[in-house]
């Protein structure tokens, strides 16, 4: 297929490319583990190293993707970036996703792994934020995706 053409040449011409896989542990209405041979995406690329990376932890990806740049760029070909992450609803309407997991299992995920609460925890720990200073900020982001949803909750949900 084209993913595997567009790797060989890279890797045959050592192109500075990064191939990025989101893994979000599901497929439309399976796991990864029933759907592939090889679920660990980053190890497909045969002939490409690859990097597997916490894509539910902000610093993990900025620190694999710094390392997957410098690789690039230092002449050593492409790499393949598999970010580890959870897809907390259903593929689309037609997947109610309740056949192939357990809510608990969703809820233990944000629990443990939701990277807004990783992060917000990060930066009261270390300092860079106080309380106060966190609750603004919620509360501004609040505000300002509420503005912004005025104007789609207004439009026509039937598209032409």
């Amino acid at each position: 297929g084209h993913r595997f053409e567009a790797m060989n040449i890279a890797a045959i011409h050592r192109i500075p490319v990064i191939f990025c896989c989101e893994n979000n542990q599901f497929g439309m209405g399976t796991s990864k583990e029933r759907a592939a041979y090889q679920p660990e995406m980053y190890r497909r690329g045969d002939y490409i190293p690859g990097l597997q990376v916490d894509g539910m932890d902000v610093l993990a990806v900025q620190e694999g993707t710094r390392w997957a740049k410098e690789w690039c760029l230092s002449g050593k070909g492409p790499v393949v970036l598999e970010f580890d992450s959870y897809r907390y609803v259903g593929h689309s309407m037609s997947d109610p996703d309740s056949q192939y997991r357990k809510k608990s299992d969703i809820q233990d995920v944000r629990k443990t792994r939701d990277c807004i609460h990783k992060m917000k925890d990060f930066m009261l720990g270390e300092g860079i934020m106080t309380d106060e200073e966190m609750k603004k900020l919620e509360k501004d982001v609040k505000k300002e995706v509420d503005q912004q949803l005025l104007p789609a909750e207004k439009q026509n949900p039937t598209p032409r």
